[in-house]
């Protein structure tokens, strides 16, 4: 195997923060209605964790097999693209991935489960499944969902519906139909990030016939398309603090969306797509920034 700085390069671990975001605010939804389980958490951190770290290997290789990622890409270079990690390697890397993640799945479900009435752990076992698939298959095969312009479906359902109700489950063993709102919220602004990665690279995406969303509509579509996301996130929120106004704490999620509106302005203003790359960070930054202000919000921290 080569190097750990390779792997941990291939890993992608500024995609981290985002991806744990859903779990946050679905744990700080169950501490709202008065459900906690720390054994739970960090289960759930550790294997939505994995999934994020399987689907960076899965879509470094799919791009890198396909030639998508080749010397006219913009963002950071991938491992295979740059040759510090071999195909074979990074195929035995999410093979193995994929195999932490089982492990961890069959973790959680027990912890936050057991076994004794089988439906809750079953369903939770083939959404872990379903979500191995999603993070392999983005790029990964002739049928790829994120050459199709499906990826934005993808990351709303499993980014935003499932973490965020799905990890509130896992506590509650119930939904909470409120709950729809911050799920949204998230699962929209993880899409505005994937939106900003496509806008990013739409041109050459375009000449590898990777068609995603921005491909079909254009580039300036994609933009008006991004700030439809971040006001219907920003609305979400909102509407979520009104109905469970308990107190000024239920409105600290909204500060996140000071980050995310001056993002927004700049995305106004960029009309190249090679100035794009600095605002995935603050936009995915800001999700996480929201994820923490819910937490606080929902517990007495302050």
């Amino acid at each position: 195997m080569t190097n750990i700085k390779a792997w941990i390069s291939a890993a992608r671990l500024r995609t981290l923060p985002l991806s744990v975001s859903g779990i946050v605010v679905g744990t700080a939804l169950a501490n709202l209605y008065g459900f906690e389980d720390t054994v739970v958490f960090v289960l759930a951190l550790f294997t939505t964790i994995g999934f994020q770290v399987t689907s960076n290997f899965a879509n470094d290789y799919g791009d890198g097999v396909k030639g998508t990622d080749n010397e006219e890409r913009i963002g950071p270079k991938r491992a295979l693209q740059s040759g510090s990690i071999s195909r074979s390697e990074l195929k035995e890397g999410i093979i193995f991935s994929i195999i932490i993640d089982f492990i961890l799945v069959i973790a959680l479900v027990y912890f936050a489960f057991g076994f004794d009435n089988m439906m809750y752990p079953l369903l939770f076992v083939i959404l872990g499944a379903a979500s191995i698939w999603a993070a392999i298959k983005y790029t990964i095969g002739d049928s790829a969902y994120g050459y199709r312009g499906l990826g934005d479906v993808f990351v709303f359902l499993f980014f935003g519906l499932l973490a965020v109700m799905g990890s509130m489950v896992l506590y509650t063993k119930q939904l909470n139909a409120i709950s729809i709102l911050p799920a949204v919220a998230i699962g929209l602004l993880s899409v505005g990030v994937l939106n900003l990665n496509n806008l990013r690279d739409y041109e050459s995406d375009k000449k590898v016939n990777k068609n995603t969303l921005i491909v079909f509509i254009g580039f300036q579509n994609g933009k008006i398309y991004h700030y439809a996301l971040l006001i219907i996130a920003f609305l979400s929120i909102l509407v979520f603090s009104v109905l469970n106004l308990q107190g000024w704490r239920i409105f600290l999620p909204l500060i996140s969306f000071v980050p995310i509106f001056l993002h927004m302005k700049r995305v106004y203003a960029t009309n190249k797509n090679n100035e794009i790359d600095p605002e995935l960070k603050k936009l995915a930054l800001s999700t996480f920034l929201l994820s923490v202000l819910m937490y606080i919000s929902c517990n007495n921290f302050l």
